[in-house]
């Protein structure tokens, strides 16, 4: 009897991920900052966070069912995310209707018209985030103001509203708050952005899971300390403290779960480090020179076009190579 070896197509080693493992696993991460968005944001966080989710996973149903005539996958999880870290880059008390136009743009624009999940360039709820920033600035910049003496306030469109610590910094950088308020979320902001301790533990919860490496988020919090650590040294006067950099705005919740997006960020480590730095570099420049407050979404829009050009020059190296 003659005996034949079939060897299939690489790769041969399996560990057990999947797409729906990771995206939950990446939600399950997000729980303490959506918990502290609700204790300080109240009703506003809830009604944001649950209209953006139902929105993300309706347009990806109907784009896919009904004009991509493909089978619905909105069961791994992937829209649901996408839907939480839209209302995560949002004020708590935008209109639901704002809401459901920046789902639309990013799942129709930022995901779906490039094919679905793994085929977009650009991290989709930044591409939703960005559209609303520019079409509606107003109600996009409009920041209510955090009360840790009234939890889970039943507030929501008629919050009293104020300036966010990178306005303030933008101002001159008077009466900023003290770090510990940064740390637990004493300060206006979205939703998902104010606490800078919550978003510490999802991301020590990421790298205990293998979901992510340490690579980007090191790389791109490293630059922002050094390169405004550096303006702070030669102007004191002019420039804050670094400190206010990293725990402000939405560094941290972009560098931990927004640049970190598998299909737009590189595939090496190198490539990683090096698009990390350049996040931190654009979003420095643009919150130091430019007339936006905040630059991360549009450093890590910018970025992400460029992963294509990193992974092209900076090649991991195959499984037995020199």
């Amino acid at each position: 009897m003659e005996n034949n070896l079939y060897v299939s197509p690489s790769p041969h080693i399996h560990g057990g991920d999947s797409i729906s493992k990771n995206m939950y696993g990446v939600l399950i991460a997000l729980i303490p900052a959506f918990l502290v968005s609700l204790y300080f944001f109240g009703l506003g966080a809830l009604i944001v966070t649950c209209v953006s989710v139902v929105s993300c996973v309706a347009f990806e149903y109907l784009i896919t069912k009904y004009l991509l005539k493909r089978e619905a996958t909105i069961s791994d999880g992937s829209a649901i995310l996408t839907g939480v870290l839209l209302a995560f880059n949002l004020p708590s008390n935008l209109p639901f209707w704002i809401i459901i136009i920046g789902a639309l743009a990013a799942i129709g624009i930022g995901k779906m018209s490039f094919g679905g999940l793994g085929r977009n360039i650009f991290n989709p709820a930044l591409v939703g985030r960005v559209f609303l920033l520019i079409s509606f600035p107003a109600q996009m910049t409009t920041w209510p103001v955090v009360d840790a003496l009234q939890a889970f306030p039943m507030t929501y469109t008629d919050a009293n509203t104020g300036a966010t610590v990178l306005h303030l910094i933008k101002q001159g950088g008077q009466h900023l708050p003290d770090y510990t308020s940064l740390l637990i979320g004493m300060k206006g902001g979205s939703l998902g952005e104010v606490c800078a301790l919550a978003l510490l533990l999802g991301f020590i919860y990421l790298l205990w899971k293998k979901i992510i490496s340490w690579h980007i988020p090191v790389a791109i919090i490293g630059t922002v300390f050094i390169f405004t650590g550096i303006m702070y040294l030669v102007n004191p006067v002019t420039y804050v403290n670094p400190v206010y950099h990293i725990l402000s705005g939405g560094l941290l919740l972009g560098a931990i779960f927004m640049a970190t997006d598998y299909v737009t960020s590189p595939m090496s480590h190198a490539g990683m480090i090096v698009y990390g730095v350049g996040i931190g570099l654009l979003t420095s420049l643009i919150r130091l020179f430019g007339s936006y407050p905040e630059g991360m979404s549009f450093a890590i829009l910018i970025m992400n076009a460029l992963t294509p050009l990193i992974d092209t020059y900076i090649k991991s190296k195959h499984f037995g190579g020199k």
